[in-house]
């Protein structure tokens, strides 16, 4: 157990595999890009609506979610692709679930948006 890394190198390098996952998401995933730039909007707007400190939480954490489980989905994607092309039952139930949990994250952050958007327009 020597070479274990710990303390602030360990936080580095955990950094460090982040930025790869993070730019291996904005080159090689349409969706991830297009949801980025959405949440970047939608984060943007966030804080010039005039909302409570819950209300922008709930808008930012909504659409940083749907990040979240895009990047999810997108590894998924890539082991099932990593063990083989050929089709597979199961290789397909994994990527339509992981399908399933972005649109889920989306249409939340859609709900969420739009009660939230109601509310202050009346």
């Amino acid at each position: 157990m020597a070479n274990q890394i710990s303390g602030l190198k360990r936080i580095y390098k955990a950094m460090g595999y982040s930025f790869q996952g993070f730019s291996a998401a904005w080159r090689h995933e349409a969706a991830f890009r297009q949801e980025a730039v959405m949440a970047v909007l939608a984060i943007v707007l966030a804080y010039y609506l005039e909302s409570d400190p819950i209300s922008r939480i709930l808008l930012i954490g909504s659409v940083w979610l749907v990040l979240v489980v895009e990047t999810i989905n997108s590894a998924i994607e890539a082991v099932v692709d990593r063990i083989g092309p050929e089709l597979h039952p199961l290789s397909g139930r994994a990527k339509d679930l992981g399908s399933l949990a972005v649109t889920l994250a989306i249409i939340l952050a859609a709900w969420i948006w739009i009660s939230l958007l109601w509310r202050l327009v009346q």
